[in-house]
């Protein structure tokens, strides 16, 4: 083999997590597969005012993918005499390609060396995983060509925003002065089925999803029929039409984990269900990896039949990505928006911290994408029976409790359609970003969605509950209008000024999420505030002028 020379890639430094400690000898000689990400042959199309432009499938995939050169020559170079390596897949049009071979030769291939270690989930619990530190390099007859290398280090990237109701005994009552209320106590839990929640939120009448498709990203657990058919039973809802799909080779495995992410997968999939019980679902099932993350989010943007909608609840701290992972996701959410998808996300369950120590805020991704809906939460006290609202705030439960994440992006620019809402500039830098949530819905688990799980009636909340919540908001809409609408933002923001409440919205101007304080108009805890559908329909409605519906492949 003729010795090579090699170049950095950019953006792919890993830095050391200090929890990991050594778990063995790593088998050097165990055959995994890495996914490369290539170059686009141009950037995506954007408007004079900086947006998205609307493409095709066929559009996206000829002259925003990949030139199938560059893949070949990637091929050529890394599967080549005496590697040792093999290009098993290739796609020009989603920008990726899959190399196999040895932990040893592909560590050698891209210069870093790995080990074996374990390392904390911030559940808690124990996990084995391949680790590495500091950057990678590739053969530099490949600069420029090859933008990341995914897959090497398969540490669990992201973890889900769900947050289940605590199981505590109330509190002995304390003593009162004659005459005194108990105005200052903290309210009664109480707890809702989602369609009461679209119910409360005015989810346009005469309109139940039926035409579309959401599609629906899961890094864990699982779902049972049987689970799912006894609780839209108990709501008198046929079961509507779900089926999983395994990439990187995870599989939809239901009742192993049913205290963590069981919870995640069938919360998901009850409230999508429940509130758009007409559209079908396609549940990724994907491993927790960065490499998972992008190939779950690109399967799901390239699938025939397209999902007028992608909803994703699982996140994790913007600096806990490498830049390359980061930049490969958020292109991949971008191609799934151009071609008229909308990509929900939960805003994180952490306060403006996002879990991260220290005093500075921090914001999640892929809420903080430009390109993906950032869903935050609220805290709704509704009577279903009256139809009355008789508070909304930030959901803040406290230290350490949960609490509606959302902030400015330390990593992505102040996107176009957002210039004129107000975001303030990030509080530790003085930068102009991106500001994180879009719009809020309920969210707190004291006020939390009866769900089902693993053949137990619990209740949950979490910005998890939000994400699909605005899926299946996004599937009724689409119903009522005709078309899907891609990034929704550009309607939803369009005409919004500082201070003031947007259309179709219902400002939130009560709380705070940590170092953030709700108020009047766009606000680093709800965004624009929580949906009115009704009006929100008449308003999207008006602001897409073209574009069949997603779903219509």
């Amino acid at each position: 083999m003729t010795e090579m020379t090699y170049v950095p890639l950019p953006g792919s430094d890993r830095t050391a997590l200090p929890q990991a400690g050594s778990a063995g000898s790593l088998d050097e000689t165990e055959h995994i597969q890495v996914t490369l990400i290539t170059r686009r042959k141009a950037a995506l199309p954007r408007t004079a005012a900086g947006s998205l432009a609307r493409i095709s499938r066929d559009d996206l995939s000829q002259n925003y993918g990949s030139d199938p050169a560059d893949q070949a020559l990637v091929a050529q170079v890394l599967a080549g005499p005496g590697t040792g390596l093999t290009v098993t897949h290739q796609d020009p049009a989603t920008r990726q390609m899959t190399v196999s071979g040895a932990v040893g030769a592909l560590a050698s291939m891209f210069r870093t060396s790995l080990r074996l270690v374990t390392s904390t989930r911030p559940d808690g619990s124990v996990t084995w995983h391949r680790y590495r530190e500091g950057g990678l390099q590739v053969p530099a007859a490949l600069d420029g060509i090859v933008v990341a290398v995914l897959g090497l280090d398969n540490r669990p990237q992201v973890q889900p925003r769900m947050r289940r109701r605590a199981a505590a005994s109330p509190a002995p009552a304390a003593p009162q002065a004659p005459g005194a209320t108990d105005a200052a106590a903290a309210p009664k839990p109480v707890s809702y089925t989602p369609p009461q929640v679209a119910a409360a939120y005015q989810f346009p009448a005469g309109t139940d999803g039926t035409g579309q498709h959401v599609a629906i990203l899961e890094f864990g657990g699982g779902y049972a029929q049987a689970d799912l058919d006894a609780y839209f039973s108990s709501l008198g809802i046929t079961s509507p039409a779900i089926t999983a799909v395994s990439v990187g080779g995870a599989q939809n495995v239901a009742g192993k984990d049913p205290s963590g992410a069981d919870g995640e997968v069938l919360l998901d999939i009850e409230v999508v269900g429940s509130v758009a019980p007409g559209a079908a679902m396609s549940v990724y099932f994907a491993p927790n990896s960065d490499q998972g993350f992008v190939q779950a989010v690109t399967a799901a943007a390239h699938a025939t039949p397209a999902p007028v909608a992608i909803s994703i609840s699982w996140g994790q701290s913007e600096d806990a990505w490498t830049p390359q992972a980061r930049t490969s996701l958020d292109n991949a959410i971008a191609d799934a928006a151009a071609t008229g998808i909308t990509v929900t996300v939960a805003s994180g369950d952490n306060g403006s911290s996002d879990g991260v120590t220290g005093t500075a805020p921090h914001c999640d991704f892929p809420a903080s994408s430009p390109h993906a809906l950032g869903c935050g939460g609220t805290s709704l006290r509704y009577d279903p029976e009256t139809g009355a609202i008789a508070s909304e705030k930030v959901w803040n439960d406290g230290a350490g409790q949960g609490a509606c994440g959302g902030g400015v992006s330390d990593v992505f620019p102040l996107p176009s359609w957002q210039a004129s809402a107000g975001v303030p500039a990030v509080v530790h830098t003085g930068k102009h970003g991106r500001g994180v949530p879009d719009v809020a819905g309920n969210a707190d688990p004291e006020t939390g969605y009866q769900v089902r799980i693993d053949g137990q009636a619990e209740v949950i909340g979490g910005t998890s509950a939000v994400a699909p919540l605005w899926a299946a908001l996004i599937c009724r809409l689409a119903q009522a209008a005709g078309h899907s609408f891609g990034l929704v933002q550009e309607i939803l923001y369009a005409g919004v000024q500082p201070s003031r409440p947007a259309d179709g919205m219902r400002d939130i101007t009560t709380g705070n999420n940590g170092a953030y304080k709700a108020k009047h108009g766009w606000d680093p805890c709800t965004g624009l505030g929580v949906p009115d559908g009704t009006t929100l329909l008449s308003k999207v409605t008006a602001g897409v002028t073209g574009g069949p519906a997603a779903s219509a492949g």
